[in-house]
Protein backbone atom coordinates (compact mmCIF):
# COMPACT_ATOMS: atom_id res chain seq x y z
CA UNK A 1 0.00 0.00 0.00
CA UNK A 2 2.81 2.44 0.73
CA UNK A 3 3.68 2.91 -2.92
CA UNK A 4 0.30 4.49 -3.50
CA UNK A 5 0.51 6.76 -0.56
CA UNK A 6 2.92 8.67 -2.72
CA UNK A 7 0.12 10.05 -4.68
CA UNK A 8 -1.45 7.52 -2.21
CA UNK A 9 1.08 9.05 -5.80
CA UNK A 10 2.00 6.59 -6.14
CA UNK A 11 1.02 6.34 -4.15
CA UNK A 12 0.50 5.87 -5.15
CA UNK A 13 -2.11 2.56 -5.93
CA UNK A 14 -1.41 -0.79 -4.48
CA UNK A 15 -5.02 -1.41 -3.39
CA UNK A 16 -4.52 -4.60 -1.43
CA UNK A 17 -1.74 -5.69 -3.74
CA UNK A 18 -3.94 -5.64 -6.84
CA UNK A 19 -2.15 -3.58 -9.45
CA UNK A 20 -2.45 -2.66 -13.07
CA UNK A 21 1.11 -2.55 -14.40
CA UNK A 22 2.82 -1.91 -17.71
CA UNK A 23 6.14 -3.19 -19.08
CA UNK A 24 7.21 0.37 -20.04
CA UNK A 25 6.90 3.81 -18.45
CA UNK A 26 5.12 6.71 -20.07
CA UNK A 27 7.29 9.03 -22.15
CA UNK A 28 9.04 11.81 -20.23
CA UNK A 29 8.11 14.53 -22.70
CA UNK A 30 6.03 16.71 -20.36
CA UNK A 31 6.89 18.82 -17.37
CA UNK A 32 4.56 18.48 -14.41
CA UNK A 33 2.24 21.37 -13.70
CA UNK A 34 3.98 23.70 -11.23
CA UNK A 35 1.02 23.33 -8.85
CA UNK A 36 1.90 19.64 -8.35
CA UNK A 37 5.17 20.46 -6.63
CA UNK A 38 5.17 21.11 -2.91
CA UNK A 39 3.81 19.61 0.28
CA UNK A 40 0.46 17.88 0.61
CA UNK A 41 -1.48 16.28 3.46
CA UNK A 42 -4.09 13.56 3.71
CA UNK A 43 -5.18 10.76 6.04
CA UNK A 44 -4.68 7.05 5.55
CA UNK A 45 -7.31 4.34 6.07
CA UNK A 46 -6.73 4.51 9.84
CA UNK A 47 -7.21 8.31 9.81
CA UNK A 48 -3.54 8.91 10.58
CA UNK A 49 -2.21 12.13 9.04
CA UNK A 50 0.07 11.61 6.05
CA UNK A 51 2.38 14.03 4.35
CA UNK A 52 3.54 13.97 0.77
CA UNK A 53 6.36 16.06 -0.68
CA UNK A 54 6.72 16.30 -4.44
CA UNK A 55 9.91 17.82 -5.87
CA UNK A 56 11.87 17.82 -9.10
CA UNK A 57 14.43 15.01 -9.25
CA UNK A 58 17.87 16.65 -9.12
CA UNK A 59 19.66 16.66 -12.45
CA UNK A 60 16.82 14.95 -14.36
CA UNK A 61 14.59 16.69 -16.86
CA UNK A 62 10.90 15.95 -16.32
CA UNK A 63 11.49 13.49 -13.47
CA UNK A 64 10.01 14.03 -10.04
CA UNK A 65 10.34 12.52 -6.59
CA UNK A 66 7.49 11.82 -4.21
CA UNK A 67 8.27 11.24 -0.54
CA UNK A 68 5.44 9.98 1.66
CA UNK A 69 5.38 9.45 5.40
CA UNK A 70 3.13 9.55 8.42
CA UNK A 71 3.16 13.02 9.89
CA UNK A 72 6.20 13.43 12.14
CA UNK A 73 7.80 10.14 11.02
CA UNK A 74 10.14 11.15 8.19
CA UNK A 75 12.50 8.30 9.15
CA UNK A 76 10.03 5.67 7.90
CA UNK A 77 9.24 7.09 4.51
CA UNK A 78 8.64 5.85 1.01
CA UNK A 79 10.36 7.49 -1.97
CA UNK A 80 9.55 7.02 -5.62
CA UNK A 81 10.73 8.69 -8.78
CA UNK A 82 8.02 9.29 -11.36
CA UNK A 83 7.31 11.00 -14.65
CA UNK A 84 4.16 12.71 -15.86
CA UNK A 85 2.44 13.06 -19.19
CA UNK A 86 -0.61 14.87 -20.46
CA UNK A 87 -2.89 13.04 -22.89
CA UNK A 88 -6.04 14.75 -24.02
CA UNK A 89 -7.52 16.47 -20.99
CA UNK A 90 -5.93 14.10 -18.46
CA UNK A 91 -2.66 14.08 -16.55
CA UNK A 92 -0.94 10.77 -15.84
CA UNK A 93 1.98 9.71 -13.70
CA UNK A 94 4.21 6.67 -14.12
CA UNK A 95 6.55 5.10 -11.59
CA UNK A 96 8.79 2.06 -11.51
CA UNK A 97 7.74 -0.53 -8.95
CA UNK A 98 10.04 -2.55 -6.73
CA UNK A 99 10.51 -6.29 -7.31
CA UNK A 100 7.93 -7.26 -4.68
CA UNK A 101 5.29 -5.56 -6.86
CA UNK A 102 6.54 -7.10 -10.11
CA UNK A 103 9.24 -4.56 -11.08
CA UNK A 104 7.10 -3.11 -13.87
CA UNK A 105 5.58 0.36 -14.12
CA UNK A 106 2.35 1.71 -12.74
CA UNK A 107 0.29 4.43 -14.39
CA UNK A 108 -2.33 6.52 -12.61
CA UNK A 109 -4.34 9.58 -13.46
CA UNK A 110 -4.24 12.71 -11.33
CA UNK A 111 -5.82 16.12 -11.25
CA UNK A 112 -5.31 19.36 -9.41
CA UNK A 113 -8.77 20.52 -8.41
CA UNK A 114 -10.11 24.05 -8.14
CA UNK A 115 -10.21 23.50 -4.36
CA UNK A 116 -6.41 23.19 -4.29
CA UNK A 117 -6.54 19.40 -3.93
CA UNK A 118 -4.43 16.70 -5.54
CA UNK A 119 -6.67 13.78 -6.52
CA UNK A 120 -5.12 10.46 -7.61
CA UNK A 121 -6.94 7.90 -9.78
CA UNK A 122 -5.42 4.44 -10.21
CA UNK A 123 -6.77 2.05 -12.81
CA UNK A 124 -9.46 -0.41 -11.69
CA UNK A 125 -7.97 -3.93 -11.88
CA UNK A 126 -11.36 -5.59 -12.40
CA UNK A 127 -12.30 -3.20 -15.21
CA UNK A 128 -8.92 -3.65 -16.92
CA UNK A 129 -9.31 -7.44 -16.67
CA UNK A 130 -12.70 -7.10 -18.41
CA UNK A 131 -11.12 -5.05 -21.19
CA UNK A 132 -8.47 -7.74 -21.66
CA UNK A 133 -11.12 -10.49 -21.76
CA UNK A 134 -13.06 -8.43 -24.34
CA UNK A 135 -9.82 -8.01 -26.36
CA UNK A 136 -10.06 -4.20 -26.12
CA UNK A 137 -6.59 -4.29 -24.54
CA UNK A 138 -3.94 -7.00 -24.43
CA UNK A 139 -2.50 -8.24 -21.17
CA UNK A 140 -1.99 -11.07 -18.75
CA UNK A 141 -2.44 -11.95 -15.10
CA UNK A 142 0.47 -11.02 -12.89
CA UNK A 143 1.34 -12.61 -9.55
CA UNK A 144 3.60 -10.82 -7.09
CA UNK A 145 4.51 -11.48 -3.49
CA UNK A 146 2.09 -8.68 -2.57
CA UNK A 147 -0.89 -9.99 -4.51
CA UNK A 148 -2.39 -10.61 -7.92
CA UNK A 149 -2.67 -7.99 -10.59
CA UNK A 150 -2.60 -7.57 -14.32
CA UNK A 151 0.05 -6.40 -16.77
CA UNK A 152 -1.25 -4.54 -19.80
CA UNK A 153 0.90 -5.33 -22.84
CA UNK A 154 -0.94 -3.21 -25.41
CA UNK A 155 1.14 -0.35 -26.87
CA UNK A 156 0.79 2.77 -24.72
CA UNK A 157 -0.67 4.73 -27.66
CA UNK A 158 -3.56 2.24 -27.74
CA UNK A 159 -3.93 2.36 -23.93
CA UNK A 160 -4.07 6.16 -23.88
CA UNK A 161 -6.50 6.26 -26.79
CA UNK A 162 -8.85 4.23 -24.59
CA UNK A 163 -8.13 6.05 -21.32
CA UNK A 164 -8.43 9.53 -22.82
CA UNK A 165 -11.98 8.94 -24.04
CA UNK A 166 -14.31 10.55 -21.44
CA UNK A 167 -16.78 7.69 -22.03
CA UNK A 168 -14.24 5.34 -20.42
CA UNK A 169 -13.84 7.20 -17.13
CA UNK A 170 -15.23 4.15 -15.28
CA UNK A 171 -11.77 2.57 -15.57
CA UNK A 172 -10.46 5.01 -12.92
CA UNK A 173 -11.04 4.83 -9.17
CA UNK A 174 -10.51 7.78 -6.86
CA UNK A 175 -7.90 6.57 -4.40
CA UNK A 176 -6.50 9.59 -2.64
CA UNK A 177 -7.30 13.22 -2.08
CA UNK A 178 -4.56 15.49 -0.73
CA UNK A 179 -4.84 19.08 0.41
CA UNK A 180 -2.04 21.60 -0.03
CA UNK A 181 -0.05 22.26 3.13
CA UNK A 182 0.37 25.98 3.82
CA UNK A 183 3.89 27.26 3.19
Amino acid sequence: MSAWRLLIVLSFLLLNGCLVTFPHPIATKDAAPAELLGRWTSKNAWHEPLELEITREAGQEHEYKAVSYRKGDRKNRDEYTFTVSRHGSRWYLSAALPEKYGANFVIAGFELSENNELVVYPLDVDRINQLIEQKTLAGQALETEKGDGVMVTSPLDQVFAYLDDPANSDVFLEMARYQRLPK
